[in-house]
This record gives structure tokens, C-alpha cells and sequence, in this order.
């Protein structure tokens, strides 16, 4: 069996309540990322996973019942960017000895979510 192996990082952007983004990103798994709003409230996303976002159960690990609600909270969080402000997360990843099999992008600005999804090259037209 092949394990995926994954990075993701992201630009910084400044958000207008970072208790609010905080309180969003605790209430959220993203599986090993780290995430961070520093003293001057920008966000920032990185580590060495796929970029996934599952709810938080109470006992704070993901709620993979419940499905992946990464669109859902980049909506939420995109009423929470300065204005002019653009988050950019990308996601590249390969399994062992084999070209890159997943790569995701999701640009956030202008309070509109930005995805591509480029994980299939059969859905390129050549």
C-alpha cells in the first residue's frame, strides 16, 4: 500500500477578529497543519499533510463522520479577511517513487473561495 505524502503552505493574510479565526480554526481539524494568527492577527496555514479541514468532535479529534467541510470553513473564513487581503493554500503530494498525485490550491479573496484541483490529469485537456 502506498502512503501519501503531502505538503501544504500557505501566503499569510491579515484577518479583521483574530479571536474569531481562532476560535474558527479550534473548532476545526486539519489533520497534522499547523496553523497560527500572530500579535498582528495574520494567518497563516503549513506542515506536511494534504490540506482537509473535518470538524472538531468535543474530545477534539475529527468528526470523519460528519465529512469534509473544507469549502464550508474557507467560506466562513473569508468574511474575516482584511479588505485587499488574499489567502493562498496549496497542497502538493506523491506517493513513494511515483509522480505528484494530488495537487490542490484554494485562493480566498474578495469574500469568494478560489479552488483547483489539478490531483487528476485526466480531466486535462491535452
Amino acid at each position: 500500500m502506498a502512503t501519501l505524502q503531502a505538503a501544504t503552505t500557505s501566503t499569510g493574510a491579515v484577518v479583521t477578529d483574530a479571536q474569531a479565526v481562532r476560535q474558527l480554526c479550534e473548532a476545526h481539524c486539519f489533520g497534522t497543519l499547523n496553523w497560527e494568527v500572530d500579535e498582528e492577527g495574520e494567518l497563516i496555514i503549513w506542515g506536511y499533510d494534504a490540506f482537509e479541514v473535518y470538524e472538531a468532535r468535543e474530545d477534539g479529534l475529527p468528526d470523519y463522520e460528519g465529512g469534509l467541510v473544507t469549502h464550508e470553513f474557507l467560506r466562513t473564513l473569508a468574511g474575516y479577511l482584511e479588505p485587499n487581503e488574499e489567502l493562498d493554500i496549496q497542497t502538493a503530494g506523491f506517493t513513494k517513487c511515483r509522480f505528484p498525485v494530488l495537487a490542490k490550491r484554494y485562493v480566498i479573496r474578495d469574500d469568494e473561495v478560489l479552488h483547483a484541483d489539478l490531483s487528476s490529469l485526466e480531466s486535462i485537456d491535452v
